[in-house]
């Protein structure tokens, strides 16, 4: 089930975040790097930030978070979209990726965009599946104190 999250969400979605980036960006960061992640400063952040979680049997397994375009050149933007490793192929990642562009179109944008790390092939795969085209923008991504490639993609909904 995908549904708004509340602040009771926070922590879980933290966690998410950080078993993911542990998976996902394990080839592109030092391991030092996760071992700095503070589970607080997360949970801190996504109180913050409104985004909706893939909810399975009563437990967090993913969430999407959108929003207004950091890019002055976009208009709305994927600003996250994250799900435990053991929940990669089911299905819940379309879902909440579905979730997100529905809220992006009620939020009145039309070519919302999204970065994602060059080297991150079963990611870029995921989003070129939901119709996502690369758009020729690059950029040096910092995450973690060190700094890796990432390619911006776009969408007309």
């Amino acid at each position: 089930m995908i549904r708004p999250a509340g602040p009771e969400d926070a922590e879980a979605v933290a966690r998410v975040q950080i078993e993911t980036w542990r998976a996902a960006y394990s080839h592109l960061f030092a391991r030092e790097a996760f071992e700095n992640m503070r589970l607080e400063e997360r949970t801190a952040n996504w109180r913050r930030l409104p985004a909706h979680v893939a909810d399975v049997n009563g437990q967090v397994v993913g969430f999407v978070c959108v929003g207004d375009a950091h890019d002055a050149d976009a208009e709305g933007e994927v600003w996250a979209i994250y799900v435990l490793p053991e929940h990669w192929g089911t299905g819940v990642g379309r879902k909440l990726l579905k979730t997100g562009e529905a809220k992006l179109r009620e939020l009145g944008f039309k070519n919302p965009v999204l970065w994602v790390f060059e080297d991150n092939p079963r990611t870029r795969r995921f989003y070129e599946a939901a119709g996502w085209k690369l758009d020729g923008n690059r950029r040096e991504v910092e995450l973690f104190g060190m700094s890796a490639p990432a390619v911006r993609y776009a969408k007309q909904l």
